[in-house]
Formats: C-alpha cells, structure tokens, sequence
C-alpha cells in the first residue's frame, strides 16, 4: 500500500490519536469516568482503539479508510521507473 497520509492530516492524527489513548486508557483504570456502567466501558474501549489506529496511521502514513474513500493527503515524492529514467537521460 502507498503512502496516503501527510500534511496536516498526519499532524492531527499525532494529536488526536495520543489524547484518545489516554483518555481511554484513564476511564478503564478508574481515574477518569466517562460514563457510568457498561456504556463506560464500552466509550472507553472505543477510544482507546481509535486512537491506537490514529496514532498508527500517523507514523505509518498508511490508511486503509483513506484508499478506499480516494483521499490522499500524502505530498511525497512521485514513484519513478529506473529504466525509463535511464533511456530518457540516453536519448
């Protein structure tokens, strides 16, 4: 899979995805209460493992989500072929 996520894409997922794990993470160990019962822990689960998913989607600059919507915030460099560049400089 190419690459599809950079600019400020990649930089909100660094922060977005870090503050959801530990707010997640927060809510499972008691310290923080997001909601009572169940639902809690449910909200709690969800967060955690989206912004696993965010944060790996930011250092990876991979996105499964974002190819199959089309997106691609990813401004690297084009993929060249080696041997065309090498008969273009021949010519």
């Amino acid at each position: 899979m190419e690459k599809n996520v950079g600019g400020y894409d990649r930089i909100a997922r660094f922060i977005v995805g870090p503050v959801l794990i530990v707010l997640g993470a927060a809510a499972l160990a008691g310290v923080l209460t997001i909601a009572t019962g169940t639902l809690g822990l449910v909200v709690a689960g969800v967060a955690l493992l989206l912004g696993a998913i965010l944060t790996t989607t930011a250092v990876t600059q991979k996105c499964p989500l974002n190819r199959a919507l089309g997106f691609n915030t990813y401004k690297g460099t084009t993929k060249t072929d080696p041997e065309t560049m090498g008969n273009a400089r021949a010519q």
